[in-house]
């Protein structure tokens, strides 16, 4: 898992990298929960989602936002955290023009911004959001959402209500042309500290059923 510094719109900004063994791999990146709440990239549910999609054998990036760790800059609010997953996207991609498609993932405030860069990017054509903030920021920018995905949610969840993500989800699903799925773990809290085991299974039974070649969602 070598350490990496790229180019932000900031500075410079620390990750985690592991290249793909073949050149037309896919590209995964993992955004990490909110800054002022002491998220990282080295968060544990970031590093269980950057670990499996490495295991299968995607191109993946973790990185810190700006003004966490050794990234440059100050926290600015979701704009330029935005921007700096568009500048790691294109780092990602600088390395492996060749790759085939491209995975975002994000947990807490790292799905909001995941689910963002998937408006500005049309080569994303998955995505897992773990708790996405929808009762703490307005979502309506997926007008309309450009892929399918997943959304997984604690059942027990008091920082993101259920019920809000609820909401996003049947939002979503009255699109044509993409499919949302929607797992809710049962007792899992915002931090899922005793179903982390549930949360990646829910994360790792998705990929199995997206990444089959027989797979009627592309």
């Amino acid at each position: 898992m070598p350490s990496v510094i790229f180019p932000g719109p900031e500075g410079r900004l620390e990750g985690r990298f592991q290249p793909a063994t073949r050149p037309r791999a896919p590209v995964a990146m993992i955004l990490h929960p909110h800054p002022q709440a002491g998220g990282t990239m080295n968060d544990r549910i970031t590093q269980h989602l950057y670990k499996t999609f490495v295991n299968r054998g995607f191109a993946t990036l973790r990185f810190n936002f700006r003004g966490v760790g050794r990234s440059q800059g100050s926290f600015d609010n979701g704009i330029g955290e935005l921007s700096d997953a568009a500048a790691a996207l294109d780092w990602v991609q600088q390395i492996h023009p060749e790759s085939s498609t491209t995975w975002i993932a994000g947990y807490s405030f790292g799905a909001l911004i995941g689910m963002q860069l998937l408006m500005r990017r049309p080569e994303i054509r998955g995505f897992i959001s773990v708790a996405p903030p929808a009762n703490m920021y307005d979502f309506s920018f997926l007008a309309p959402c450009p892929a399918s995905g997943i959304i997984i949610q604690g059942a027990a969840d008091t920082v993101v209500t259920p019920n809000a993500v609820q909401k996003l989800v049947d939002k979503l699903r009255t699109q044509k042309h993409i499919t949302i799925h929607h797992d809710e773990i049962p007792r899992a809290n915002h931090f899922f500290e005793n179903e982390t085991d549930d949360l990646m299974k829910s994360v790792d039974n998705y990929l199995d059923m997206r990444l089959a070649p027989d797979c009627p969602i592309k």
